[in-house]
Parts: structure tokens; sequence; C-alpha cells
């Protein structure tokens, strides 16, 4: 089975064609203020309706108040998933069990501790996304272009469905496959020219690559 890839932080009609023609399963717009890749109410509901009804759509949010939750859910009204990215307990997540959407939690991960974290969210969340821990003093909780040690998966048993994110990009996504077993990827920085800027080029080689595993 073809790997599902999430293009997230996507902001330009120009970076959403090339991941919808390059074959995403994902699209991901990024809610918060201090991230490049922010994007507005107005301008995720613009891109949305761009989208192909296969392509599912994400909203990545970080300790969201409850009037962001509802905001978005009115102006994205074919979303699939809310992603967590934050520091959320499992029962804010929770909260969100009877909207209708996929709920995934975003976990930092530096050791093989850290990935257990994910036995607190069964019965919360729907899917879990392993992300590499942000350096400490980071202002953002993702899309560092910072990889963890793959290895720390092998021979581990998540407690709920997961997604591979950190540091990847088009060189390194078969190795990741080979190392984890992972087969859906997320992936931001790692198909940008510049912090916040996608590079359609770099979204074709990555989807390329995954679909060649």
């Amino acid at each position: 089975m073809t790997p599902r890839v999430k293009i997230c932080g996507v902001s330009t009609a120009e970076a959403l064609g090339a991941a919808v023609t390059a074959g995403a399963s994902h699209i991901g717009f990024v809610f918060f203020e201090k991230s490049p890749r922010n994007v507005t109410l107005d301008a995720a509901a613009a891109l949305s309706n761009l989208l192909p009804d296969h392509v599912k759509q994400v909203a990545l949010v970080v300790d969201p108040e409850v009037f962001l939750i509802e905001k978005i859910r009115s102006v994205l009204p074919q979303l699939g998933a809310l992603q967590f990215h934050g520091s959320e307990p499992p029962e804010q997540i929770a909260l969100w069990r009877n909207m209708g959407v996929e709920l995934w939690k975003a976990l930092p991960v530096r050791t093989s501790t850290d990935l257990n974290a994910a036995n607190r969210y069964v019965g919360s969340a729907d899917r879990i996304l392993y992300d590499a821990k942000p350096p400490k003093g980071a202002e953002l909780p993702g899309g560092t272009g910072h990889r963890f040690d793959w290895t720390l998966l092998q021979g581990h048993r998540p407690a709920l469905p997961w997604i591979l994110a950190g540091g990847l990009d088009a060189d390194n996504v078969a190795e990741a496959h080979r190392v984890t077993g992972a087969d859906f990827f997320d992936v931001s920085s790692g198909v940008e020219g510049a912090p916040g800027i996608k590079d359609v080029d770099k979204i074709a080689a990555f989807l390329k690559a995954t679909h060649d595993l």
C-alpha cells in the first residue's frame, strides 16, 4: 500500500496544487500565530475550496481556545482531522470526540520514555504523531527540521495508530520507512526553500520518494 503523506503548513494555492498533483493524502493548515506557516481562517477557507474530496484537510492547533476550534470548524466544513500540537492533556482532546473529525495528538520524542506518552491518549485521540522534541527554549513545537532517533521505534508497539514526523525530506524518507516501518508521513520544513515557504519541486520529490517505497 502506498504510504499516506500529509504536507503540513500549506499556505498558498501553488503549494497546495503541487501537493495534490503529486499525490498527497492530507493537507495541513497551521493555526498558530508564532509559526511562519500560520494561515488566517479566511485564507484556509479559500485554499480548502481548491481541494478535491479525496484529499483530507487537517487543522494544526497549539493549546487552542475553544472559540478557535469552533471557528475552524465553521470555515472548514470538510475538515478531516484536528491535530493538537501543544501540551493538551487527554481530557482536553476528549472534549471534541463528538465533533465528527479525527483527533490527532503530536508527541515530542527524544527518548524511548517519550514514546510511551501515547498510552495516556487512548480513548481520547484517534492517532498519535511522533515528532522530534524541539530544542530547549524553542518557540515552535514542531516544524523545526529536527529528527529524533528513529531506532527508538524498532520493536515498539504504539498504543494508537501513528504518523512519523520530524526532519523528513525526500533524501531520508526511505531510510525512515526502513527503520521504523512507518506508512504515514508528515512533512513540513523538509519541503521548503525557506521557513514557511513551500518549494513545489521539493513537494514533488518527497511524494515521489514515498510512492517509490
